[in-house]
């Protein structure tokens, strides 16, 4: 046992040191393109310069000076500035604070967004808007893994039958994104039946009450959530269908039969559990793919989220923005695949944690 928990500890920090490289290789890259190697500092130093510009050509002492002495002062002033926002120094070293910046959440000021508060810095601006994200997608996830579980389940015990055909059938639907399915939701159930809201967190103005806010923000939800729950339910309940058909006509399923076990205990000793790993991959593999496509959801529903202020970001081309939602959801997805390989050592005994943690 006590053999095990250490092979299981040096797996975990083998696994977690790669995907941390990963991480900083992806922020880093994130910091360049931003930044589009450089050539944003170029356009800051040039709105440096036309900002000090107007300024002293609007000062009336300055306008008693000579051109000479009004262009030394704005030289020196456009110096001192450059100097205050390290512009002075080349990109590849600035590009170097970015990234150990950015790795320890030192987000600093945004030029142009602010969070609800008010407030310019960049991880109050993101840390005010990651709870929605996660409310939204967490909620979506967990309905979508449990749904078809129970749906593939069933679908294995008849297979064959019509509804199992329409799921196979339906399953390519799952290659669209949840925002496609999105503005269809909203076409119907807000524009045509006005039941349900366009989009947004709560209603305005808020309900006073907590139970009126919960029950406005989860009204608010229902559209967003339905679009992802429908992007991915069809292609789950087909493959996770899949593995339940393919164990369950295993030789141990025969015999366990021929035991006289129940069908449930069957179905959850030796049918359920075996396909736990290959679920579960298949599971976080959709949740990845969700995190992905957050920023355009959560803009068609003006669902006020983390990937919402990196659209917004993008826009303004708000460069601390950009690169700090990007840390944030680099980590996100960091966190799912390493949660993904530990439950995946744990549930599956073949994985060997052992000697070079090699599956």
């Amino acid at each position: 046992m006590q053999t095990t928990v250490v092979q299981l500890a040096r797996y975990t920090v083998i696994r977690g040191f790669t995907l941390l490289i990963t991480v900083v290789i992806g922020v880093y890259m994130t910091v360049l393109i931003a930044n589009m190697g450089g050539y944003v500092d170029q356009i800051r130093k040039a709105e440096i310069r036309e900002e000090i510009a107007i300024r002293i050509m609007n000062d009336p002492a300055m306008r008693m000076r000579s051109p000479e002495d009004r262009l030394r002062i704005i030289e020196e002033q456009v110096r001192l500035a450059e100097r205050r926002l390290g512009l002075d120094q080349p990109f590849l070293v600035r590009s170097a604070y970015f990234l150990q910046n950015a790795l320890t959440l030192r987000l600093g000021f945004a030029q142009l967004m602010s969070s609800d508060s008010g407030s310019r810095q960049v991880r109050w601006i993101l840390i005010e808007r990651l709870p929605t994200t996660i409310l939204l997608f967490a909620t979506a996830d967990l309905l979508i893994f449990f749904v078809s579980v129970l749906i593939a389940l069933m679908l294995s015990r008849r297979y064959g039958s019509w509804l199992d055909r329409a799921f196979v059938v339906l399953s390519p639907l799952s290659a669209a994104p949840a925002w496609f399915y999105g503005l269809f939701l909203i076409v119907i159930f807000a524009g045509w039946l006005r039941v349900l809201p366009f989009g947004g967190l709560v209603d305005a103005p808020p309900p006073p009450t907590f139970p009126e806010y919960a029950l406005s923000v989860l009204k608010h939800m229902i559209l967003p959530a339905s679009a992802l729950f429908i992007s991915s339910i069809f292609i789950s309940v087909y493959s996770w269908r899949t593995f339940f058909l393919i164990y369950s006509s295993e030789d141990y399923v025969e015999l366990a039969k021929a035991k006289g076990l129940s069908g449930r205990a069957i179905e959850y000793r030796y049918i359920l559990r075996p396909t736990l790993p290959p679920i579960v991959t298949n599971f976080m593999l959709t949740v990845i793919s969700l995190w992905m496509g957050a920023p355009i959801l959560e803009s068609v529903f003006n669902w006020p989220g983390m990937g919402r202020a990196l659209y917004q970001a993008i826009g303004l081309f708000d460069t601390p923005v950009i690169v700090g939602a990007t840390v944030i959801f680099a980590y996100l997805l960091a966190i799912t695949v390493f949660v993904l390989d530990i439950i995946y050592a744990i549930l599956d005994p073949r994985v060997r944690v052992g000697e070079g943690g090699q599956a």
